[in-house]
């Protein structure tokens, strides 16, 4: 999405614009595939708008039809849907039933996050200007920017004081190991506070592409094309030559660029970058200490996913839940079934995931029934996303790439992802969607390497960097996010989920904007 943002920009501006894509189609992780009949999102499940996705879609004059997006919460079989922030109240009897002991820290939490969507409220509390024609409507600077900026200058350091591992935050509040990880675990690894409590408001944000997640991406591809920009798909970059201004490809075509804004996985980016063609040696240097720097950080959570088609009617899901849910079956908490309980290894030596096969099997299936799920029904949301009287679902968690890679290295690959099928369906079954099993008609699997193989991405990482690396290797503070796009190598700029932290579908959006602003300036 950011390598599309930048092309509509760069081809609206008049430039001659080549668009490389690896894939057979663009859009990277915004994207939705069609299989006997049905229609699934490949990617993410819903867009956000933030002030950036409409603002954005406006000014580049594209039309997409956003469906409502309504997200539910459930734990065990009690769900809650959430409809505008007086939701709250239902979200805290949800809790309170399943941690009665635990009501007055319950309470204390949700002022909490009461309060973080105040904040959330003035950081998205306006359109973007950067997707704003603030030349035609000067006033608008004066009767809503300057305010808005008043107000984001009182807000930003409390913002900034929220920036713990939100599990380290929620510990202030309550000792109930279990109560912490209910809220906290769908969240990547050591997830700030404020980006974490934030989802509320931004669950609140949630719409649909008519015709799935991924008609968003069409949108801007023929925009695009339409602009006269090149767009090569099945085009993967195997090398850049800063020195002669050329990117050539694993076929061995090479192509010729005043200007390369790279939009893909950044440790790719350095790892295919020659320095021995740049001549100057400062430059040369910064280049190879940011490779050295990228080299040892770690990619963001990966995760697991099923894809199920089903024998059921939509209205049976419609009862149960709307078709964006965040489902945990149990109340004890993911504690107990913590990856560290694979690790094993000689005293003294490395410490590995353990060989032991029914050992790993066992833990899978306690992890699943553990787990908070990520479960998408594309036809709730627009009813021609599956054949009638049948339904597609997606159900996702988070996984660890690494402990899939010692999977594969081991043999068991195919047997894992058999069993994760059947653990979940067996798991949604006895819980929230009673009769899913018998009414299967087919399934499919994507895991972290199926990530790491299509989208390119270090460690199959769905959303950049992640939180537990010693520091962030991105940009992390707001107000720097327009130097987030540059680079140490002559007339390369960066955009995309890489670029900036945390991240997301309208990060990447912005940061293909201000990568293509830059291009322009530099040009011009």
């Amino acid at each position: 999405m950011a390598g599309l943002t930048a092309a509509a920009y760069l081809t609206r501006a008049g430039l001659k614009v080549r668009l490389c894509e690896k894939e057979k189609k663009t859009g990277g992780l915004v994207n939705s595939f069609e299989y006997k009949g049905f229609i699934f999102d490949g990617g993410i499940r819903a867009t956000e708008n933030t002030g950036i996705l409409l603002p954005m879609l406006r000014q580049l004059g594209i039309s997409v039809e956003f469906l409502p997006s309504p997200v539910s919460l459930g734990i065990g079989r009690d769900v809650m849907m959430i409809s505008s922030k007086e939701s709250l109240a239902a979200y805290r009897e949800l809790l309170v039933k399943h941690f009665p002991e635990n009501s007055d820290d319950i309470a204390a939490i949700l002022r909490e996050v009461d309060k973080v969507m105040g904040y959330l409220d003035v950081l998205y509390g306006i359109d973007n200007p950067l997707f704003l024609d603030l030349k035609s409507n000067p006033g608008y600077v004066f009767r809503t920017i300057l305010p808005w900026v008043l107000k984001y200058l009182l807000t930003a350091p409390k913002i900034a004081r929220l920036n713990k591992p939100v599990e380290e935050h929620l510990a202030r509040f309550t000792r109930n190991q279990a109560l912490i990880d209910i809220i906290a675990q769908h969240f990547f690894q050591k997830t700030p506070a404020f980006f974490a409590l934030s989802y509320f408001t931004l669950y609140l944000d949630y719409r649909y592409p008519r015709g799935g997640t991924g008609a968003l991406a069409q949108a801007l591809d023929r925009f695009v094309r339409e602009h006269g920009a090149e767009v090569r798909t099945e085009t993967e970059i195997a090398s850049v030559d800063p020195g002669t201004h050329r990117a050539v490809d694993t076929r061995g075509n090479a192509y010729r660029y005043r200007k390369l804004v790279w939009a893909a996985d950044l440790k790719t980016l350095y790892r295919l970058t020659s320095l021995a063609s740049i001549t100057d040696t400062r430059v040369a240097d910064r280049t190879r200490a940011r490779q050295q720097e990228l080299s040892g950080k770690a990619g963001g959570d990966s995760v697991f996913t099923l894809y199920v088609t089903a024998s059921l009617d939509k209205s049976y899901f419609a009862k149960i839940a709307s078709g964006h849910f965040f489902y945990t079956p149990s109340a004890a908490g993911l504690s107990h079934a913590r990856l560290e309980k694979l690790l094993g290894g000689e005293p003294g030596g490395p410490t590995r995931f353990t060989d032991d096969k029914a050992h790993v099997f066992a833990w899978l299936k306690r992890f699943v029934q553990l787990n908070t799920f990520e479960i998408a029904i594309p036809v709730l949301r627009d009813e021609s996303l599956a054949p009638e009287g049948k339904t597609g679902l997606i159900i996702s968690l988070l996984f660890d790439y690494s402990l899939t890679k010692h999977i594969r290295a081991l043999g068991w690959y195919d047997e894992f992802r058999q069993l994760m099928s059947d653990y979940i369906v067996e798991m949604l079954d006895a819980s929230i969607y009673p009769g899913l099993k018998e009414a299967v008609i087919d399934s499919f699997t994507s895991t972290p390497l199926t990530i790491e193989r299509v989208a390119g991405t270090s460690d199959g990482a769905v959303t950049g960097w992640s939180f537990t690396n010693d520091f962030m290797p991105a940009v992390n503070k707001q107000p720097r996010i327009a130097s987030s796009v540059l680079t140490p190598i002559p007339d390369v700029y960066q955009a995309g989920q890489w670029t900036f932290s945390p991240s997301g579908l309208p990060i990447a959006i912005l940061t293909g904007k201000l990568a293509a602003d830059r291009v322009i300036k530099d040009l011009a």
